[in-house]
């Protein structure tokens, strides 16, 4: 009795965890993880629901919201979703890589919430970002929007201006607009802290002795400006040297990437570098796989820190990794939806940066460490 006590009592730490990790969980997926039946699942999934930890939805839970609680006032009487009948269009960027989890969340709050979503999938372009939302906006099905344009480059001003204007509230997912922006409304955010990310990453290398760290921006992606406010602010914080940023793809996929990822290794030489951090995690990845080849080992001669964790753990060493919570993002912004349909102007606007999450592996903690040096040997990158 007691030992299957302790059995069920890991099962459920574990369905927690997956919840957590992923904003809402099926039956059917949690059995093969937990290598038991969907009845025993079933079972405690209703018993965390029970104790209000978990929201029992069709063939799976969810978290609770905020806005709604687990479990009703009366007990065995099943929760009314307190904003049944609001449809929230969102448009992302982009159906892959970043962006499920970040639309699992979403659509795990919108089922707890009895609110609908309806998603469209853009390209990190504005003419597009246009396209998708009017096409929302005229078909007349949704009461509020969840975007995620493109900000980068010419035209900003415009397009904030007019998503600013939009017939509809709108909150932006992932994305931030300048302090003030002369909209007839100030729009609403919510987002990863990406900078408080990046120094956590840092703070992290420094606490195990590195001293001389470099960073590796993925070109053109909308997080690097982020971390790179994370990486000035950390370094001028701990007195350390923050010049060795360097703002290049290196994935396997990219074309050249062995010539860059030597140039960086060089720089690596040059000012005795002992740590990268690299984003995102193909990047690191990538890199990794050229230090392996040219006798560099992780952590011992380089350690290394990845920014996202989406595939990182795959690496060799398993990368130690900065997790935004993308499927609280998600969450988040239907909550901020909800609230703003049900309680209008009465409500004040608000902008919010949820944290990520550092997750230690291999890749950045070892029992001793050298400094690093160049190999010796025809194998050499900088002979």
């Amino acid at each position: 009795m007691g030992d299957d006590r302790l059995f069920a009592l890991q099962r459920r730490e574990r369905v927690m965890e997956e919840l957590r990790r992923h904003g809402a969980v099926r039956v059917r997926d949690l059995a093969r993880i937990l290598a038991v039946s969907e009845l025993t699942v079933r079972r405690d999934i209703a018993a965390l629901a029970a104790d209000g930890l978990l929201t029992k939805v069709h063939g799976g839970a969810t978290l609770p919201t905020d806005l709604e609680p687990a479990t009703s006032a009366v007990p065995g009487r099943r929760p009314r979703p307190a904003a049944a009948g609001f449809t929230i269009g969102m448009v992302v960027p982009s159906l892959d890589f970043y962006w499920p989890p970040i639309v699992g969340g979403a659509r795990a709050s919108a089922a707890a919430l009895g609110v609908q979503i309806q998603l469209r999938g853009s390209s990190y372009d504005q003419a597009e970002d246009r396209r998708q939302i009017s096409r929302l906006i005229a078909a007349q099905q949704v009461q509020g929007l969840l975007l995620a344009p493109n900000l980068e480059g010419d035209g900003v001003e415009e397009m904030i201006d007019w998503i600013g204007n939009l017939p509809v509230p709108t909150i932006l997912v992932e994305r931030q607009t300048p302090h003030w922006t002369p909209t007839p409304r100030q729009l609403e955010w919510v987002r990863s802290d990406h900078a408080l990310g990046l120094e956590m990453a840092v703070r992290h290398l420094y606490e195990h002795g590195h001293r001389r760290m470099g960073l590796v921006l993925s070109k053109g992606s909308p997080t690097s400006a982020h971390l790179a406010v994370g990486w000035r602010r950390v370094c001028a914080d701990l007195g350390l040297p923050a010049e060795f940023v360097v703002r290049e793809s290196v994935a396997l996929d990219v074309p050249g990437h062995r010539e860059i990822i030597g140039r960086v290794l060089e720089r690596c030489r040059d000012h005795r570098t002992t740590a990268l951090i690299v984003h995102s995690d193909p990047d690191a990845i990538s890199i990794a796989q050229y230090l392996a080849e040219v006798g560099i080992s992780i952590p011992g001669d380089m350690a290394m820190v990845s920014y996202d964790d989406e595939v990182a753990q795959l690496a060799e060493p398993a990368m130690t990794a900065v997790r935004p919570s993308k499927g609280r993002v998600g969450r988040v912004a239907v909550e901020m939806m909800v609230s703003r349909l049900i309680e209008g102007k009465r409500r004040p606007a608000q902008r919010v940066l949820i944290l990520p999450e550092l997750v230690i592996r291999n890749s950045s903690v070892a029992s001793s460490r050298q400094v690093w040096t160049a190999p010796a040997g025809d194998s050499a990158p900088y002979s």
